[in-house]
């Protein structure tokens, strides 16, 4: 049995905030009923297309573990069916544009009447306030939320990082919320609104930056590498280039074969604890004991010597040398891992976090599979849905819709052609 099973999600979710939250529900053993507009679907299926024909990785390796119904909801019969659905649904997300539920006449009042258990899960840009009416993009919120003014290097322009920490970091951020409000209603009997925020998603996972905010005004942030190069600091948190950010100083350095490998690099972190089996292994066993390297506050004003000795060393070996060596010491290290890399990983495809998928239209692709493992709810990853592929299934195994019902449906243009 799975963890969710029984739960029915209604999805009115698109692109990459939303679908990741519904795909997560969905692994866990929901039954999420993507609901897409007849004939043209979720935008990301023709976007950034690979395969003439077929839906586009964008779209599969986000709406896996679902059923796709196409339903016209500015159409009578549509907005019957919608009522129907919400009925018996126990979850309804969105990640429309601000507004647009309410404008479609199923706005919370309306939606608690036909349904009083129901949970109404959002994604938005911005949480209510001024610029809550205000469109936003994966980087707009990593933007608005911290992540670009602390990410890059100190002489150069804020930067957005490549993990989607705004769009699926928010979809992750919103499944908790659902499945927290879920536990709730088993005690009180009554659904509720679960909203993210993009911007709040990405806040939450800048913590530790804003940590550093209220540090800087006690003094300057001594583990920076701008502190021991004599730097003076701001009023706001600075870029930091590859500092660890953790309090101990960690730098990405070279290894062999970085001339012609853009990612023969590995992440190195001199802890505190460890300082002397480093010292061994780079051949500086003097350090340990030499005034101004033996103690952390004495390194302070050396982390470029310090780190370009440590290079020196790692550019002898290759990443995975380096963690073959440092790891049974206790040394945090760790390889830059090409996408390739990861795509190709053994131990990743053995625990699922990395699948092979078959589709009908694109043939067998790689995917990410469930990052979440849990005992007793154990995880199948399964195709994305054709465009209105289940429509005809929901309708009879879900509202219960007889042939003569399906045929009236059909025929009013409240769904798509192809169902």
């Amino acid at each position: 049995m799975k963890a969710l099973e029984g739960i029915k999600v209604l999805d009115f979710t698109h692109v990459q905030s939303g679908p990741t939250c519904t795909q997560l529900l969905g692994w866990f053993g929901a039954d999420v009923i993507k609901v897409e507009r007849p004939g043209v679907g979720d935008a990301t299926r023709k976007q950034l297309v690979d395969v003439p024909g077929a839906d586009s990785l964008y779209f599969t390796m986000l709406n896996h573990n679902k059923r796709s119904i196409e339903l016209n909801s500015k159409n009578e019969t549509g907005k019957e069916i919608l009522t129907r659905l919400i009925e018996v649904c126990d979850v309804l997300v969105e990640n429309f544009a601000p507004g647009a539920l309410d404008r479609m006449g199923f706005d919370w009042e309306t939606i608690q009447k036909i349904n009083p258990r129901i949970i109404v899960a959002s994604v938005k840009g911005f949480g209510p306030g001024k610029y809550e009416d205000c469109k936003v993009y994966e980087n707009v919120a990593q933007c608005a939320g911290g992540s670009a003014s602390t990410t890059g290097f100190l002489d150069g322009p804020p930067l957005v990082t490549g993990a989607q920490i705004g769009d699926s970091g928010t979809g992750l951020h919103l499944c908790l919320g659902i499945v927290t409000a879920l536990y709730q209603r088993e005690k009180t009997g009554r659904g509720q609104k679960v909203l993210a925020p993009m911007q709040d998603s990405v806040i939450n996972l800048c913590r530790v930056k804003l940590r550093d905010q209220q540090r800087l005004e006690k003094g300057p942030l001594t583990e920076y590498s701008q502190y021991g190069e004599g730097i003076p600091f701001g009023d706001a948190t600075p870029r930091a280039g590859n500092d660890s950010g953790g309090g101990q100083p960690g730098r990405i350095l070279k290894c062999k074969g970085w001339e012609t490998d853009p990612n023969a690099y590995t992440y190195f972190i001199t802890q505190a604890a460890i300082w002397e089996k480093i010292c061994d292994v780079i051949g500086e066993p003097e350090w340990k004991t030499k005034p101004g390297y033996a103690t952390p506050p004495e390194r302070l004003d050396k982390l470029n010597e310090i780190f370009g000795r440590i290079e020196q060393w790692t550019m002898t070996k290759t990443k995975f040398e380096v963690m073959d060596i440092c790891n049974p010491l206790d040394i945090p290290v760790g390889p830059i891992l090409s996408t390739r890399e990861i795509i190709e990983d053994e131990g990743l495809r053995a625990t699922g976090t990395i699948v092979e998928v078959d589709h009908p239209e694109r043939g067998r692709y790689a995917s990410v599979g469930c990052p979440i493992k849990m005992s007793d709810s154990p995880v199948e990853v399964t195709r994305s849905p054709l465009l209105g592929e289940h429509t005809r299934e929901i309708l009879s195994g879900v509202l219960g819709y007889s042939g003569a019902e399906l045929d009236r449906v059909i025929a009013s243009g409240a769904v798509g052609k192809a169902s």
